[in-house]
């Protein structure tokens, strides 16, 4: 590379047009025979999961640019090649959102220095990126072939340079995204403005209107009434999709990780006006927390959304993984309001499912350890349905050495978050509880005895849950990762870095009085780069 170049040294192919020469043409690629070859190398990482998506070679940052295009879905990331480890975009295709499958990368740094994140616009002849190129501004690449392999960067410089001369001087842009409302498309920005009257920085995203892609005209600061994130969050790699009939922004702040804010979309003054707020992490980004969201309409009025996930721990030749596709969805029955979120696995995970055990109906004894003979793994899904039966907390222990050396703690405290006085219904002591969020919580401390991995503070999140609602989690453990669904309202995920071979036990304890397991299926999980 030239002093005054910034041309990839990766070897970059141009492939037909047609699937069949596509599939032809990759069968003896130079860089998907590599990645298949450094997939074996790495695949003997005790920490490396097998059904969540890792990068094939090197590390990787933020997802980008989830998309459903001729049928199939793909990811786009942002990968490090070995020879030349500046981001690129990586790529990589699915037929049903698990299964996996690297392609050469996709979109190469020059005229930017570095290919940093951006989204992708669907349209019915082509597929649009709009992406961040580092020391040049905000970029377009256009696609048209049936795996995406093939890209042209529009007009070969930025279309949005990095201090836009009608833009306020405030605005550096970086991480848009891109959609389409009648003969325009839009754009947003991700950025900070000074907090009146403290200076602090808050979340701005700036909005940005073109007929033609090409020729950009700055509006204005996009968002209205956010009374919910942080001073000192940013609003980066943001991704605007409707969501049944509101509107959704994900996000990703530098300080708090990622978020989302749903609300309505004023198109005659294009505007978003917040109402709701929902967080993907809940502490700071790192170490081994939620990042950055990658998402993308279903079809059916909800979002399909990724993230990648931070080390704990450094690891050789690897690094952040991606979570499992989450489906985010508008709860239609909460009493105080149709903006707050479902969050369920997204995908064919059932098809990874081997070697069933299933219990039911049993006690938990009051204040005793419950450990589940025969019931063990470190890449298992969990399915557990429990009457808690007013117990101040239900524990499951994952990850568990026999002598308990090593473990992670999944809680539930039941009517222990904060109360909601919209739900708010008299003074009776039981009516006050019955208005209160429930906490999920997941307590790294003791989850690895290695001297370098980072515990994380207990990662604490609230669920609502009705007077009669059982608890329902499902839990997936994968090696290094752990993610828990609730009740399909919410989620908590962590990295966690168990060192011993027998770390692979489940027990269940009932604090302070008695509970009822009413079902609990176990499946070992199939590894998804098995060829």
């Amino acid at each position: 590379m030239s002093s005054n170049s910034f041309t990839s040294r990766v070897p970059k192919y141009t492939f037909s047009s047609t699937l069949e020469e596509q599939e032809r043409e990759l069968a003896n690629n130079v860089l998907t025979t590599r990645m298949a070859e450094s997939r074996k190398a790495l695949s003997g990482d005790q920490f490396r999961p097998i059904y969540h998506y890792v990068n094939p070679e090197s590390t990787l940052n933020d997802p980008n640019g989830l998309c459903f295009w001729q049928g199939r879905w793909h990811l786009f990331y942002q990968g490090y090649p070995p020879e030349d480890p500046r981001q690129h975009w990586g790529h990589a295709v699915s037929d049903d959102l698990i299964h996996w499958r690297d392609l050469p990368y996709a979109i190469y740094p020059d005229p930017e220095e570095k290919c940093f994140s951006g989204a992708t616009l669907v349209e019915k002849e082509r597929v649009i990126a709009m992406y961040h190129g580092t020391e040049a501004g905000n970029m377009i690449a256009i696609s048209k072939d049936p795996l995406l392999l093939n890209w042209d960067k529009l007009t070969g410089k930025p279309v949005i340079k990095l201090h836009p001369e009608d833009a306020p001087p405030e605005l550096r842009v970086f991480d848009p995204c891109i959609w389409k409302k009648g003969d325009h498309y839009y754009s947003l920005s991700g950025g900070t403005l000074p907090h009146k009257p403290s200076g602090r920085r808050t979340s701005a995203n700036f909005l940005f209107k073109s007929e033609d892609l090409v020729d950009w005209e700055y509006l204005h600061p996009f968002i209205e009434e956010d009374h919910f994130t942080l001073i000192g969050d940013d609003g980066a790699c943001p991704y605007f999709w409707p969501i049944g009939d509101r509107y959704i922004l994900l996000f990703f702040s530098h300080m708090s990780g990622g978020q989302a804010l749903v609300g309505d979309y004023d198109k005659e003054r294009d505007k978003f006006v917040v109402t709701s707020h929902h967080e993907f992490n809940f502490g700071s980004y790192g170490p081994s927390g939620v990042h950055a969201p990658s998402s993308t309409p279903d079809g059916n009025g909800g979002i399909i959304t990724i993230f990648n996930m931070n080390p704990g721990m450094e690891n050789r030749g690897w690094n952040q993984i991606m979570s499992l596709p989450r489906k985010l969805s508008l709860v239609d029955d909460d009493p105080i309001g149709k903006d707050m979120l479902k969050v369920v696995p997204a995908g064919n995970i059932e098809s990874l499912r081997r070697e069933h055990q299933h219990l039911q109906d049993l006690t938990l004894p009051v204040n005793q350890e419950l450990v589940l003979q025969g019931v063990e793994g470190n890449a298992v899904e969990l399915s557990v349905e429990i009457d808690t039966n007013e117990a101040p907390m239900i524990e499951l222990n994952v990850f568990r050495s026999p002598g308990k050396e090593e473990f992670t703690r999944i809680s539930f405290f039941r009517n222990r978050g904060y109360r909601n006085w919209e739900r708010y219904d008299g003074w009776e002591l039981g009516k006050r509880l019955d208005a209160s969020d429930s906490l999920i919580s997941i307590d790294s401390s003791y989850s690895s005895e290695l001297p370098d991995a980072l515990s994380r503070a207990p990662e604490t999140a609230p669920v609502f849950l009705e007077a009669d609602e059982n608890l329902n989690l499902r839990i997936f453990l994968d090696k290094s990762v752990l993610e828990v669904f609730v009740n399909g309202k919410q989620c908590v995920a962590i990295r966690v870095y168990p060192s011993r071979q027998d770390s692979r036990g489940i027990s269940i304890r009932s604090q302070g009085t008695s509970a009822r397991l009413v079902t609990l299926d176990a499946w070992q999980m199939e590894n998804i780069y098995r060829t």
